[in-house]
């Protein structure tokens, strides 16, 4: 289980280097399978981006999230933790277990981007809505 951990970590801190050295194009970067880990693990990367305002309602992924911010500045939140405002190269993560309950853009007059490096069982929904 720690050596899991590990390898979810490393691939992490390698894409984030990648992500930035490149041209970064707008929704899935790209989603491969993680054969080597147990249980039909998939590494997903998306970028998401906020338009000044914007938010997202509360939400779950039953997934490990990892949130690295590349423009402006974003709040985030899960359920029962502290309120973050995140800047350019601040990073974010998520358990699966966790209720997001604030992802949004903290200004109303720039928009913010960031990546988001999502690890999930293979084929399973990217995000479930919180009710």
């Amino acid at each position: 289980m720690k050596c899991r951990h590990i390898t979810l970590l490393m691939c992490s801190i390698v894409f984030t280097y990648l992500a930035q050295a490149a041209e970064v194009a707008n929704g899935p970067l790209f989603n491969i399978p993680l054969d080597e880990l147990p249980d039909n693990a998939e590494l997903l990367v998306v970028e998401v981006n906020l338009e000044p305002g914007q938010e997202s309602a509360p939400h779950r992924h039953n997934a490990t999230v990892f949130v690295y911010v590349l423009e402006g500045t974003v709040n985030m939140q899960v359920a029962g933790g502290p309120l973050r405002t995140l800047s350019a190269g601040e990073t974010f993560s998520e358990k699966p277990t966790d209720v997001h309950t604030v992802s949004r853009n903290a200004s109303d007059t720039e928009p913010a981007k960031f990546l988001a490096y999502i690890i999930k069982t293979l084929g399973s929904p990217v995000t479930n809505a919180v009710q």
